[in-house]
């Protein structure tokens, strides 16, 4: 049951990734070569940096307990609201770029700074997902109930309304995303400047992580070295970015293919590393 499990996820992400190389090859062969590259930069980047934030989103649901059945309904709403949020963060970022040019060296630094944050961390005990600020700030006018009740996000008791731990999570989940776009954003800028690209390069990885994690759940203990990558990944986008003040410019081709590489070495590394134990 497992297996088929994991073959069922396997096949989605396999099949919504075949989605972002079919929407490449459609806009390289309509004559726009260079959107092409930038789309499928954007898409690799984006779909490498869910890779980490889906063992976030796994910290979640184990701290909260959340069942497996109940697991879908929040990943799904979820799913919507980083689609709004992606929007609104890639429509501010594209509109400051191109008013300001030099807050791409700010993007640069910010991603390097994530990159070292990403591997201090790994050392060190993570934040209880309990201790998030809008949690907090949320059960101070709507308490949580002790307990699931179905799949509400709400439910009223005693002519109270009061929030079930499913919304708490829900919430958790939607502020963590709020930190990863502040991650996503800024390295997709260092890929393309349109911000039609950026997006919906975005909601082809987006779409996709549901999927994703499920693989991710059932192999998380096979994915052991894949933060390192990430990590590298975010540093080299930053490197970029600031290189730029000297004017040099990495080609996107040679971005995807480092992208490519580093991905595929995390976890080919990782599945050898986990073998057998």
């Amino acid at each position: 049951m497992r297996d088929k499990a994991i073959l069922h996820s396997f096949k989605w992400v396999g099949i919504w990734m075949a989605v972002a190389f079919i929407t490449t090859a459609a806009i390289y062969m309509s004559g726009h070569q260079t959107w092409a590259w930038e789309f499928l930069g954007c898409y690799l980047l984006e779909f490498s940096l869910s890779m980490d934030n889906m063992f976030v989103f796994l910290s979640i649901f184990a701290s909260f307990a959340v069942p497996e059945s109940l697991q879908h309904r929040c990943l799904a709403y979820g799913i919507i609201g980083a689609i709004v949020m992606r929007f609104l963060f890639i429509a501010l970022g594209a509109t400051v770029v191109h008013s300001f040019a030099w807050v791409l060296y700010i993007f640069g630094a910010v991603l390097i700074f994530s990159a070292y944050r990403m591997l201090k961390s790994h050392d060190e005990e993570e934040a209880s997902p309990h201790d998030n600020a809008v949690l907090k700030l949320m059960t101070r006018f709507l308490p949580v109930t002790d307990d699931f009740v179905d799949n509400k996000f709400f439910v009223k008791q005693a002519g109270k309304w009061l929030m079930t731990p499913l919304f708490a999570v829900l919430i958790v989940i939607e502020s963590s995303d709020i930190i990863f776009a502040i991650d996503s954003v800024p390295a997709a800028f260092s890929v393309s400047s349109n911000m039609y690209i950026i997006y919906f390069s975005n909601i082809l990885a987006i779409m996709g992580m549901r999927q994703l994690f499920f693989v991710i759940e059932h192999m998380q203990e096979r994915f052991c070295l894949m933060k390192y990558g990430v990590a590298l990944i975010l540093a080299f986008t930053g490197v970029k970015l600031l290189l730029l003040m000297a004017d040099i410019h990495i080609s996107i081709p040679v971005s995807i293919g480092f992208i490519v590489s580093v991905l595929t070495i995390s976890i080919v590394s990782s599945l050898i590393y986990t073998r057998g134990k």
